[in-house]
């Protein structure tokens, strides 16, 4: 259903409340809103494809603003607000932007990106003088609220994480289905996770990532109420489960870190009982931090592995993980094969590179060759991620092919080793690499933050070496430990590892897709 169906059903039940301000939207008004906002964009010249680039913080006004693109066929591109202004103004370019919604918090970022973008239609919100820029508010007062001409439903233009890389532009065909036809993960939050009008779902992330969102639009669109947390802190996760009475949230795996470092007697402080699905995703998590989530939480703990380009997706319950833990599940939207590097197909237990069949069409955008390299001649879509299959088709990750560590031509998968090391008592976090080795080509190194109250010392290195060597064959270990005080992770967990060997590879293949 469309929230415009949502609005005339349940006209004053909350679409969306910010968990810390408590200040809330009902689906009349997100409904009217968001046609207001779309009435405005299309005076201002934005037809059927254009881009309109969401440069917010977590708010109420990112989802009027994302249905205002859904609703008039516009393909909406949410920008990552802590990226480095030449990073923000390169997406905005690649993506043709038209026009951009902001509000006064980025109000220098905007500016900054608009100097380089004069085309660029600037709407600004929540400010007394919106000089160089429109006044959202004034431009939304002038427009209608009742509904658009002829809608048709418009479509995301995510851009990667940029994990290897420029970030691409995800760009997928526009559907000429109805505004608020469901499409394919939203049919599938329902099917498979329950999502419906009595949902409450907690969505603690930044929304500019492809899946709080996405997952948080699907949960409207059934008629649930969106709990956005303006930031992530782990204490108040659990108090916001508590007041709103959450039912349904999604977490990535550090969030889970975060978590369990709670005090006991802080994580037993709050009713969660509420909860009766909890999913994660976007990386991998190990196998112990789970574990330990589902004996706190109980067997509610979902894990899918998919990602913004749609070339697969793959699901495992609670159930089924307690039976093959580390897997992430079988493949829900077609055949999985895995793929050796002279492109035979793998038996089961061996590792491969991960395809999907019935991959979802999409391009990515100005990168024709990229695209390329996503699809096989087949038009099986992988990735990018290696992994294997057991007997019974579950896959299991073994991790990205650009992270692949090849030393004296031994593949190592660093994943393995950092699963690892991430549940080691004196390790608050962990990425494991390839550098430089005279003899081999490449050895293992370990960089990681020391949890609190630890000494970074070659006494602490030696013993996380050998902690290694006693659960992992000696040749994955690391030969060596450098301690650092942060890690470049993206909010949603990915490691940018291709930062960390720029201080070991200075300039060679490494860093290629790395």
């Amino acid at each position: 259903m469309s929230i415009h169906q949502q609005a005339a059903a349940s006209p004053d039940k909350p679409a969306v409340t910010m968990a810390d301000s408590g200040d809330s939207m009902t689906f009349r008004e997100l409904d009217a809103r968001s046609t207001q906002l779309a009435h405005a964009l299309r005076r201002r010249g934005m037809t059927a494809g254009d881009r309109l680039a969401i440069l917010l913080p977590n708010s109420l006004l990112y989802y009027v603003a994302a249905w205002a693109a859904r609703r008039s066929t516009l393909r909406y591109v949410p920008l990552n607000w802590h990226l480095h202004v030449d990073e923000v103004a390169y997406i905005v370019d690649n993506c043709d932007a038209r026009a951009l919604v902001t509000a006064e918090p980025l109000r220098e970022l905007a500016q900054a990106v608009a100097q380089r973008q004069p085309s660029l239609r600037v709407l600004l919100a929540g400010s007394r003088d919106a000089t160089p820029f429109e006044d959202l508010a004034a431009a939304m007062r002038a427009e209608r609220t009742t509904g658009m001409d002829e809608e048709a439903d418009g479509n995301f233009m995510f851009y990667s994480s940029g994990t290897t890389g420029y970030p691409k532009g995800i760009l997928r065909p526009l559907t000429g289905q109805p505004f608020g036809s469901l499409a394919p993960i939203e049919q599938m939050t329902k099917a498979a996770y329950g999502f419906g009008s009595n949902t409450v779902y907690l969505s603690p992330a930044p929304l500019y990532h492809a899946a709080p969102l996405g997952w948080s639009m699907a949960a409207q669109g059934h008629g649930g109420t969106v709990i956005a947390m303006e930031r992530f802190d782990a204490e108040n996760v659990l108090r916001t489960i508590e007041r709103y009475r959450v039912t349904h949230a999604q977490f990535v795996p550090t969030h889970f870190f975060r978590l369990l470092q709670l005090p006991g007697e802080v994580r037993a402080r709050y009713d969660l009982s509420s909860l009766r699905m909890v999913v994660h995703a976007a990386a991998p998590c190990p196998i112990d931090v789970k574990e330990r989530m589902i004996q706190w939480w109980g067997p509610i703990i979902h894990e899918y592995y998919s990602a913004s380009e749609g070339g697969g997706f793959t699901a495992i319950d609670p159930q089924e993980w307690l039976r093959k833990k580390g897997s992430v599940g079988r493949s829900l939207l077609g055949p999985m094969h895995i793929i050796g590097e002279d492109g035979r197909e793998l038996p089961a237990g061996e590792v491969g590179l991960i395809y999907f069949e019935n991959a979802e069409p999409f391009e990515y955008h100005k990168a024709a060759e990229k695209t390329a390299e996503y699809f096989n001649d087949r038009g099986w879509g992988t990735m990018g991620d290696m992994g294997w299959v057991d007997a019974d088709g579950y896959l299991f990750l073994a991790d990205r092919k650009s992270h692949m560590i090849i030393s004296g031509g031994v593949n190592i998968y660093p994943q393995e080793i950092e699963n690892l090391l991430a549940v080691h008592p004196k390790v608050a976090d962990v990425a494991v690499i390839g550098v430089p080795n005279a003899e081999f080509g490449e050895e293992v190194k370990a960089v990681v933050i020391p949890a609190a109250g630890c000494t970074a010392d070659d006494e602490l290195a030696h013993e996380l070496i050998e902690y290694c060597r006693e659960h992992a064959a000696g040749y994955k270990c690391p030969r060596s430990v450098d301690f650092v005080s942060t890690l470049p992770r993206l909010e949603n967990g990915k490691l940018l590892k291709r930062e960390l060997r720029k201080r070991y590879w200075p300039s060679d293949r490494r860093m290629i897709g790395g």
